[in-house]
């Protein structure tokens, strides 16, 4: 018989709208594993790699904005769990995880799958809670159901992140021959309300009383999710005050006009004037991390006199070791509130203007006439990408690439990418989650290390047909070839680029995906309509390049920007 409090977690998750889950088998977690399957309000899906199946849950979250619940059994099966909840935690993604565990007395006693699953996330995660292993008190009962909505409550308070319950469970696991499972109409659920984090009428005043020192006003925008209630206001902000607002490609501001989007190229320039012309006074930022290692470190050198950080709660990093204000509201509250402000010097319109301008023509003309090459082919991908489209971004070079090229500003994408911690390892996985949760046409751009490390996401009967995979496979890590470090040294092939001969047909086989090879840009710019047709299901296409040659042509790349800028 399974005991109540633990079919109640679901029904309690499913109160406070959670709609997906994703577990992976075992015996342990068998409780919890029927206790949601058989919920009529929760759509459960399977996946065997723990790991995967974190950063599908993660996927489905960062794409509907609401929690995801992920269930394994004891033992390893947890610690699977940890890169992902270590990207939920620094990416702001909310999730509940529930560890299945064995009782207490059974810890460090040589029993199966056991390991110390208390804390086991340590400090990547928001916070931890130990389900009662005695649940015969009224008094336990009430704990339970407290501790699911607090659970529930804590992962979604800015800022948002994964929280833990590690659920002790005894045998037996599974219910009698025709015991069916009772969810209590009248358990326990505790709701939160949030504050708005408006910015008050008194805050703007003086703020706006301060901006009036300033007269070259920058706003950088770090990661976030497309919100056109936010486009709105920052450019009404823009348009009241002449401030200049830069975005990665990760920020979702590329639809905003006169938004700056080359950044990367822009700040390439060798000539110290023109370098000195962009250095704002007043710095604004929000969002979480940015991508561009030019604009930190231009940033970090050409200082501005004070640095205003908007987020309505948390911690908040100096990333450009400039901070001076944190500003407690929202961002939207803040543009909003603010846009009434004086208007600060046009002339720094003009500079950015000017040489975000010459850099996007440059871009353009570039990539429309140079050999083929990893920074020609994805040029062709991005704007080859359907309209009202998802686009994801695995790290390492994709993400790089992708910024320094940017998306146009018709372009109706929403771009997302695993920037909390920055890694390689779930990048297929958490796409399959997107595309899950989303009508849109959904594309994974990758690398084949990134690929190949997570093939496993794709190992699961739910390969949703809006799924679309570009790989760049240059049969190596070749970011290594790019970076002045590495690239110097006499173990760059064997110990930092890893070289390896595989290629994604087979994979594509094992799927069931449709597969498509290009090795030239007739090939790629042939295969690129059938590929994101909206009925071509899903694919897999691979974009063989050269790791030398491409090392050798990206090199040729910034020597023209130099001599362009």
């Amino acid at each position: 018989m399974i005991q109540a409090p633990v079919v109640n977690i679901a029904e309690i998750c499913a109160r406070k709208g959670v709609e997906n889950v994703v577990l992976s088998p075992g015996s342990r977690c068998a409780p919890l594993t029927i206790a949601f399957a058989r919920h009529p309000k929760l759509t459960v899906r399977t996946v065997s790699d723990e790991r995967a199946a974190a950063f599908i849950a993660l996927g489905m979250t960062q794409t509907t904005g609401k929690v995801t619940v992920l269930i394994c059994t004891s033992g390893t099966a947890a610690l699977n769990y940890a890169p992902a909840v270590a990207e939920a935690y620094f990416a702001q993604v909310p999730l509940l995880v529930l560890t299945a565990d064995r009782p207490p007395e059974w810890i460090d006693q040589l029993d199966g799958q056991t390991i110390r699953q208390q804390q086991v996330y340590g400090r990547h995660i928001k916070r931890s809670f130990d389900f009662p292993v005695a649940l015969e008190h009224p008094d336990a009962v009430w704990h339970t159901e407290r501790m699911v909505s607090e659970a529930l409550n804590e992962a979604v308070t800015y800022p948002a992140g994964p929280v833990h319950i590690n659920v002790p469970l005894r045998e037996p696991f599974y219910p009698a021959d025709g015991e069916n499972l009772s969810y209590d109409a009248q358990v326990k659920v505790i709701e939160e309300d949030h504050n708005p984090c408006e910015l008050s009428q008194m805050q703007a005043l003086k703020l706006e009383q301060e901006m009036l020192y300033y007269k070259r006003v920058l706003v950088v925008a770090g990661q976030g999710k497309h919100d056109p209630r936010l486009l709105h206001t920052l450019q009404a902000f823009m348009g009241s005050t002449g401030a200049v607002a830069v975005g990665d490609i990760i920020s979702n501001l590329q639809q905003m006009p006169g938004v700056v989007r080359h950044q990367d190229a822009i700040l390439a320039c060798p000539n110290p004037e023109k370098m000195q012309s962009l250095q704002p006074d007043l710095l604004i930022t929000f969002g979480k991390s940015v991508i561009s290692k030019s604009l930190k470190l231009y940033l970090r050198k050409y200082k501005p006199k004070a640095h205003w950080y908007i987020q309505p709660a948390g911690q908040v990093a100096d990333t450009f070791q400039s901070l001076t204000r944190i500003i407690r509201c929202t961002p939207a509250s803040f543009f909003r509130s603010m846009s009434g402000s004086t208007r600060v010097d046009p002339g720094y319109i003009e500079s950015w203007a000017g040489i975000e301008g010459s850099a996007g023509k440059f871009l353009k003309a570039y990539t429309s006439s140079s050999p083929y090459s990893e920074l020609v082919a994805i040029s062709r991908v991005l704007a080859s990408l359907p309209q009202q489209s998802n686009l994801h971004l695995a790290n390492s070079m994709a993400v790089r690439y992708a910024n320094i090229l940017a998306l146009q500003s018709e372009q109706d994408v929403q771009v997302y990418a695993n920037r909390g911690t920055s890694g390689i390892d779930g990048s297929t996985s958490t796409t399959v989650g997107c595309a899950l949760c989303s009508e849109r046409i959904t594309t994974l751009l990758t690398g084949d290390m990134a690929f190949f490390y997570d093939r496993n996401g794709l190992w699961h009967n739910y390969l949703p047909a809006n799924l679309r995979i570009v790989i760049i496979n240059n049969h190596a890590g070749g970011i290594f070839r790019l970076i002045d470090g590495p690239k110097r040294q006499p173990e760059l092939e064997e110990y930092f680029e890893t070289r390896q001969q595989l290629d994604a047909r087979n994979t594509a086989s094992d799927f069931g995906m449709a597969y498509t090879a290009c090795s030239s840009l007739e090939e790629l710019e042939q295969a690129l309509p059938i590929f994101f047709a909206s009925d071509a299901g899903a694919g897999i296409l691979e974009i063989f390049t050269d790791s030398k040659a491409n090392a050798v042509e990206f090199a040729a790349y910034k020597q023209a920007l130099l001599k362009a800028l």
